[in-house]
């Protein structure tokens, strides 16, 4: 018997028992599903961070900085210094500094912005942030602390009616103008990059000082400690790690090796994501890679019970002359031909759930311009189909080699 005939007599066994076949294919099915959606969900993962790093800036050098109050620290002055003597390297420099707990309040509305944060006027150039209507901040706003503020397109459009222009904005009880319009960049959603207000880092520190000081009250006489963020721009990508190089040879000559700070890449991060994402990845896979082990094992055990029901076809076809490996041949053919159907099925589930998921995590996630899509590759669906495959015929051996080894006298005498 050749492997096509083998072939369409298991679809023909297959046929003449839908839901006992179905039943067996159901811990493949679910398995190469779980593969699939994982995988897809994964790669898509990856490609947003991708795109967010892009978006972020291939040459962004972000440095944070422990102070404890000491005489050896560094401060914004020595950060500018820096990057004008080494232009070959270092473009710009901003502090940024996260005003946390603040809340702004519009005419007939109080809320609390995604994000408050004072920059420099330079950020705009790091960050290579598009103004719509206005301007971006300039050095006198940075240098006289002037109430001046650039707000994200989600608060113009949802509190201003997209004439925010002009405007004043109230910002943890001090009157802010609003001097300009970024772009959209997260179609103005809440909780995005849209919903942004942007100050001088000068106002910033002068908001997080009052506000430290307004909950400070315990602590006296103890050390303080401040974490400070500046963002770097590179010259170009390939200078990255020199650049990276000069900042932290600046700020060994000041804390020693073993201070308190961390100078990492835009590519450095992307890079420790991807090995975080890489390693859940395969511990995920694995997990889904259960539930074909348990498809392989429900396999053998109704091939098992397919040998018992057809010993006498079995006993007859080797009285007539059928060998070994005719019968060990059809019976595995039997046990790939069941498992490869449920890949295909768990195939389309997967693909189908994925790119649910994909969407409905998407909706979910508000933050960056980027989106967020399930990515089903060639490749993915190429192992979860052989695995799936090679699972059935791992599994059928067992059943297949027992059918083959039966005693043909035996097998006929068999009621």
């Amino acid at each position: 018997m050749g492997v096509k005939q083998s072939f369409f007599l298991a679809l023909k066994s297959l046929a003449t028992s839908k839901m006992r076949a179905l039943l067996t294919m159901l811990g493949i099915i679910i398995g190469v599903a779980a593969v699939i959606i994982i995988i897809s969900l994964g790669d898509g993962m990856q490609k947003l961070m991708s795109d967010s790093f892009d978006e972020l800036g291939a040459n962004l050098i972000q440095v944070t900085v422990q102070s404890s109050g000491s005489s050896r620290e560094v401060d914004t002055d020595d950060m500018y210094d820096l990057v004008e003597k080494n232009p070959k390297y270092l473009t710009a420099v901003s502090p940024y500094i996260t005003v946390s707990s603040a809340s702004a309040r519009t005419p007939g509305n109080t809320f609390t912005p995604y994000s408050v944060v004072g920059v420099s006027e330079d950020y705009d150039e790091i960050r290579a942030l598009t103004v719509e209507q206005g301007r971006f901040l300039q050095y006198v706003d940075v240098l006289r602390s002037q109430k001046v503020c650039v707000i994200g397109s989600y608060i113009s459009k949802e509190y201003y009616n997209g004439n925010a222009l002009g405007k004043t904005i109230g910002l943890s009880g001090y009157n802010y103008t609003i001097v300009g319009i970024l772009s959209e960049s997260a179609e103005s959603r809440k909780s995005s990059a849209d919903d942004v207000i942007i100050i001088p880092y000068t106002n910033a520190q002068q908001l997080n000082s009052a506000l430290s000081s307004d909950t400070a009250g315990a602590g006296a006489g103890g050390m303080s400690f401040s974490m400070d963020n500046y963002m770097f721009s590179g010259t170009s990508k390939d200078t990255a790690t020199a650049s990276r190089g000069i900042i932290e040879t600046f700020l060994d000559k000041v804390y020693g090796e073993d201070g308190n700070y961390m100078v990492v890449t835009s590519a450095e991060m992307l890079d420790m994501m991807n090995t975080m994402m890489d390693t859940m990845m395969v511990v995920l896979v694995a997990i889904a890679g259960i539930s074909l082990l348990v498809g392989g094992i429900s396999i053998m055990n109704i091939m098992l019970v397919s040998v018992s029901e057809r010993t006498r076809e079995i006993g007859i076809r080797k009285s007539l002359g059928a060998k070994r490996r005719d019968i060990r041949g059809q019976f595995i053919i039997e046990a790939g031909t069941t498992s490869a159907i449920g890949g295909l099925i768990g195939i389309v589930l997967g693909i189908v759930l994925a790119k649910l998921a994909g969407t409905l995590i998407d909706g979910m996630m508000s933050s960056g311009s980027t989106e967020f899509t399930a990515v089903v590759s060639l490749g993915a669906i190429a192992v979860a189909f052989g695995v799936s495959v090679g699972v059935g015929i791992l599994f059928g051996y067992l059943p297949a080699n027992k059918a083959a080894k039966l005693n043909p006298i035996d097998a006929l005498r068999y009621e």
